[in-house]
């Protein structure tokens, strides 16, 4: 089943079109064409920003990614045996996923972000892209998660993945009982279905895996029965590295899916856009309002 709900408030202006609205035919994002095209120039000026941004800071993302935790005391298990899946809690620890060319430093502002949302355990999974591909990421984001719930004496986390970084947490969870541990994976620009742009001769492996029909999306596209996390996906027309850009959108018939579409952002924006980040810190507060619904 696809749900599309959750419904936050806060869209207007911000250039996240609520899931549920419906377009007139033929117009762009409800916008009119001198708007749509006004919107796309200044994101195209924010996106080649981003880039020389990302550049500068990536230096200082080198190294040791996680970031340590002290230990809580860890839930009790039922008294009659049974085995609970967990909820959330406004204390859930985030964990984030970059993609590639890319390091922990590209989350500073989502990391901000997250932290004056209440958000105080924020921790980044720094794998290395030139070595690692798609399974092999997801193995390390497995062990950083089971650090994550360690120290802080929680059950489940939140993912966010950027681009490849969204693919690998979906493989952790889809593939590798990712699921009992991740709550909510909130990617961003991820080639849920591949994209052209992988079609460029690096000889790369995690490329090569972002291809269409390539061997791990064939794998996710496999049937996924029971899976427990919660998907949302923001995806923007103004991605160049997703071609075509619906890509971006998360389509399985087993998965509770939210798909975001957002205006006028481009690929490497999405981590580092304001509004963006605001409306992911919403979505993980929505997930933890919803869950004593959920549970009961």
């Amino acid at each position: 089943m696809i749900v599309s709900g959750w419904n936050p408030s806060g869209y207007r202006g911000s250039g996240v079109t609520p899931p549920d609205r419906v377009e007139p035919p033929g117009s762009r994002g409800g916008l009119p064409p001198v708007r749509a095209l006004t919107g796309a120039v200044f994101g195209a000026a924010v996106e080649v920003a981003a880039i020389v941004a990302a550049l500068a800071l990536y230096p200082s993302g080198l190294g040791e990614g996680g970031q340590r935790h002290g230990a809580g005391p860890r839930p009790a298990a039922p008294p009659d045996g049974t085995v609970a899946l967990p909820g959330v809690s406004a204390d859930s620890p985030v964990l984030l996923v970059h993609g590639l060319f890319s390091n922990r430093a590209i989350f500073h502002v989502m990391r901000r972000g997250l932290r004056q949302a209440g958000f105080r355990r924020v921790a980044v999974l720094n794998y290395n892209w030139l070595r690692d591909d798609v399974r092999g990421a997801a193995r390390s984001l497995a062990d950083e998660v089971e650090r994550v719930c360690e120290s802080s004496g929680h059950e489940r986390v939140h993912v966010i993945g950027h681009s490849l970084g969204g693919v690998v947490a979906r493989y952790y969870v889809q593939r590798m009982g990712g699921d009992a541990r991740v709550h909510t994976l909130v990617t961003l620009g991820a080639p849920h279905h591949g994209t052209l742009a992988a079609s460029v001769p690096l000889p790369l492996q995690a490329i090569r895996q972002l291809r269409p029909g390539s061997d791990v999306l064939a794998e996710l596209a496999g049937p996924a029965p029971g899976c427990k996390t919660r998907f949302v996906a923001f995806h923007s027309d103004l991605d160049e590295l997703i071609v075509p850009t619906a890509n971006a959108r998360l389509v399985h018939p087993d998965l509770r899916i939210r798909n975001v579409p957002v205006r006028a952002v481009g690929h490497v924006s999405l981590p580092l856009h304001g509004r963006v980040v605001g409306e992911v810190c919403r979505v993980l507060h929505d997930a933890r309002v919803a869950e004593p619904r959920a549970a009961a």
